[in-house]
């Protein structure tokens, strides 16, 4: 099993408004045989740390599978759960986005990034 987080993310209002409102899930299977299950966890950091994402998504043998949830939150913390025989073949990014669908490229953490536990 391994797990990776994304730490905690930032996303303080700046004159009002918070730049990221939507986060974008990409998870990749390279594995050409086998499959895997990614456990998503989201939680809103608030003082507290609340869950308010959680889903179980099948990843088929070479296979891409994008996910959206909404962001307009103070601070966000992601972390996935990857098991199966495939789970070193699995990859994960996570994108911010505006309101209006624009990638915010500080807000991004791809595979390589992420921290392990």
């Amino acid at each position: 099993m391994a797990v990776l987080s994304t730490g905690p993310i930032e996303n303080s209002p700046v004159g009002g408004v918070r730049s990221i409102q939507q986060i974008t899930v990409k998870m990749l299977n390279r594995d050409p045989a086998n499959f895997a299950t990614n456990l998503i966890q989201g939680f809103f950091l608030n003082g507290l740390r609340t869950l308010y994402v959680l889903e179980e998504v099948f990843l088929a043998p070479n296979t891409v599978v994008t996910k959206n949830y909404g962001a307009n939150l103070d601070a966000y913390e992601f972390v996935f759960t990857t098991s199966a025989q495939a789970e070193a073949s699995i990859d994960i990014s996570v994108w911010g986005k505006s309101g209006s669908g624009a990638i915010i490229g500080v807000q991004r953490i791809v595979a390589d990034e992420q921290l392990r536990s």
